[in-house]
């Protein structure tokens, strides 16, 4: 059963390999169901996967192959929190060492263009500090990160 509201993502041919990357990589995601094309369509044949249903972190995707014709940009992005370096590691590689690009502030792309926001807790944490020199001394630190180091945060 399809959900109420579902993240639906474009894709060009490629949303099941995507899809299937996302589950392996993310916690909490999987691959629910993949659909063919029932004929013809403007980007593709009857029998093509047309949309595949899966999850990231829970929340539900379609991944459409509708073609070329739109791109992903930094406008959307799937913010991940993680708890620690270890893991803050760990997603943010294989984003990037799968064909993806490193940003900045804790921004990635992955090789399909949908960007993701690889924050760590304590990131969060001390941006919002009710301590206003906290706050600033953190955010500052962020601006000069690509992938986010944890220890420094902290410090």
């Amino acid at each position: 059963m399809i959900s109420k509201n579902t993240v639906c993502l474009w894709f060009n041919n490629d949303a099941l390999e995507a899809a299937q990357f996302y589950a392996a990589t993310f916690p909490e995601s999987e691959v629910k169901a993949v659909h063919h094309a029932p004929s013809d369509y403007p980007s593709g044949k009857q029998g093509d996967v047309l949309t595949v249903e899966f999850t990231v972190c829970g929340i539900p995707c379609l991944g459409l192959n509708g073609g070329p014709a739109f791109k992903h940009n930094e406008a959307f992005s799937f913010q991940i929190a993680t708890d620690d370096q270890e893991e803050t590691d760990r997603l943010w590689n294989a984003i990037v060492s799968n064909g993806g690009q490193e940003s900045a502030c804790g921004w990635c792309k992955d090789r399909w263009g949908l960007s993701w926001q690889i924050t760590p807790r304590v990131l969060s944490e001390a941006i919002t500090d009710p301590d206003p020199a906290v706050a600033k001394r953190a955010f500052e630190a962020m601006m000069q990160m690509g992938k986010i180091d944890v220890a420094a945060i902290e410090a």
